[in-house]
């Protein structure tokens, strides 16, 4: 498990809380989050920061920190590629173990995967893979500037916002060879027309 950045805008020192169960604290942060916020569509970028409202409660295992986080998410509308802002407001609930107790899961229990707990190091909680689950798996895979986005035409790309009676006279495929005929089969109906 890495260790915690005390510098990183996502630690949290729990000091003040300590370990007696039932002390609280409440913290209310504002963070810039890192330009690898993101998910292949949206990014909630670093101009943007994220409102953090916390509450840090001390338990037997460890501290409780149960939270809400809003932010704005950027990216591209999928049908138009116009950019689309979307809010998000995502709560959490995790439990950060004291080291000690973190050793005592291990001996108890064979089917802890050490890589999901979440520690407490050096009085320090690392809400950095907490943030991502909640923000970034509320974030939708395919995201709409609006639910009636009409998007853009197939065929040329124009954005069918500015006609929505824009469309293009689609030939078979099979028959493309005999529209090329056409202006052939004119000439000969004008020659035949001057003739009579």
């Amino acid at each position: 498990m890495e260790h915690t950045d005390p510098a990183s805008p996502f630690a949290l020192n729990v000091r003040d809380v300590g370990r007696r169960p039932g002390s609280m604290s409440e913290v209310r942060r504002t963070v810039e989050p890192p330009p690898d916020f993101r998910t292949d569509v949206l990014a909630v970028r670093p101009e943007d920061p994220m409102d953090l409202d916390l509450r840090l409660e001390s338990v037997h295992e460890g501290i409780l920190v149960t939270g809400t986080v809003t932010a704005t998410a950027t990216g591209a509308c999928v049908r138009c590629l116009d950019e689309v802002d979307l809010p998000v407001d995502s709560s959490f609930q995790e439990l950060y173990v004291w080291p000690d107790r973190a050793a005592h899961h291990r001996e108890v229990a064979t089917q802890q995967d050490d890589d999901e707990e979440l520690r407490i190091e050096d009085d320090m909680v690392d809400l950095d893979p907490v943030l991502r689950d909640a923000v970034l798996a509320a974030l939708p895979f395919q995201p709409v500037c609006r639910e009636d986005c009409p998007g853009l035409c197939s065929q040329c790309g124009f954005r069918l916002e500015d006609d929505p009676d824009h469309q293009h006279d689609v030939i078979d495929p099979r028959w493309a060879a005999l529209e090329a005929l056409q202006p052939l089969a004119t000439e000969g109906e004008d020659d035949e027309e001057k003739r009579t």
